[in-house]
């Protein structure tokens, strides 16, 4: 019989969200060789009623930690991994009481990029590891088709939420006048008053467009055909938006933030300030018409988008599930 993993996720399909991208990602690596079960964080009834598992995996320190504690109760022999994804990384797990306590009873931890491990206190840290998600590489639309596009494309992707800083985008928006350059934002409205932004923006910016929320495989279609991807976040933990636009060969343009930097690399020249939206507006403009500046910051993205691979990821994954597995069956700490 296969080991049973369980996964509590603070988001099931219908977010279409990262925690949902990495739950479903990870299950499907997981499946060759254990038998998974994803149950959301907020849905006690589901957490009460499952069988005894080999192996709990929570997203997200605060949103899982009701459904880690019961499960806990319920089973204590039963090891634990809590990934960090973001809000719970940069924010909860500094002054929340139940996202501390997530943490200290996991037996492992894991952090979406390096940096990351600089927010956990010593002894959190010993016992956490950084997996770097991952994205399938799409083929790239070349410089040449692109160059012929009768706009210079560029996209944020990120739902309407103050952490996702839209705002920052719409007002970029607003300040751009340098011609031929369109912005087009994909992501539902979780915020009426963004949501009111955003309809306001495309009402008076013609080069300004905000689709909405839409299914995946449209985002990565429309990422594939534009010139570049912007990431205004004000706290990231790991964005699978960055990694899917690298391993499309879309350059990004991110606010300079930890989670950001973890991924794109201290050196990165694509950052601008949190909450810049005159820096930003300057640096789309300046990627539209210096093609050295744009060429350097493709080459700056290609260089790391071997960390992201599915192969890479799928590894990790399974090596610390095998580690932790393996740990409990003959009784060994986990972790040096």
């Amino acid at each position: 019989m296969k080991p049973h993993i369980v996964m509590i996720s603070p988001a099931l399909a219908n977010a279409n969200n990262g925690n949902w991208q990495t739950a479903s990602r990870w299950a499907n690596f997981l499946r060759q060789r254990h038998a998974v079960t994803i149950l959301p964080s907020n849905d006690p009834e589901t957490w009460s009623s499952i069988d005894k598992p080999d192996l709990l995996v929570a997203l997200h320190a605060r949103r899982s930690a009701a459904a880690m504690e019961a499960l806990r109760e319920r089973y204590p022999d039963v090891p634990s991994i809590v990934v960090l994804t973001g809000t719970d990384l940069y924010r909860d797990i500094h002054v929340d009481t139940s996202a501390q306590l997530n943490l200290q009873h996991a037996g492992r931890l894991v952090v979406l990029q390096e940096a990351g491990l600089q927010e956990l206190a010593p002894a959190w840290r010993e016992k956490a590891c950084v997996i770097h998600q991952s994205a399938p590489s799409l083929k790239p639309i070349g410089a040449a088709c692109k160059s012929r596009m009768p706009r210079f494309e560029v996209c944020m992707i990120g739902h309407l939420r103050a952490e996702k800083d839209p705002a920052t985008f719409m007002q970029a928006a607003a300040l751009l006048t340098s011609p031929g350059i369109r912005l087009t934002h994909i992501g539902g409205a979780l915020d009426a008053e963004l949501a009111a932004m955003a309809e306001a923006t495309a009402a008076a910016h013609s080069h300004y467009r905000w689709l909405g929320s839409l299914a995946h495989d449209d985002v990565l279609h429309h990422l594939r055909r534009c010139h570049l991807m912007v990431l205004t976040s004000r706290m990231e933990g790991g964005a699978n938006v960055i990694i899917e636009a690298l391993m499309c060969g879309v350059p990004v343009l991110a606010s300079n933030i930890s989670g950001n930097r973890g991924m794109l690399g201290e050196d990165y020249e694509g950052y601008f300030a949190v909450g810049d939206s005159a820096a930003l507006a300057q640096a789309i403009a300046r990627a539209a018409a210096d093609s050295v500046f744009y060429k350097r910051l493709a080459e700056q993205c290609q260089a790391r988008a071997f960390l992201f691979t599915p192969e890479r990821e799928e590894a990790a994954v399974q090596q610390l599930v095998d580690n932790m597995l393996n740990s409990k069956s003959t009784n060994r700490n986990p972790f040096p």
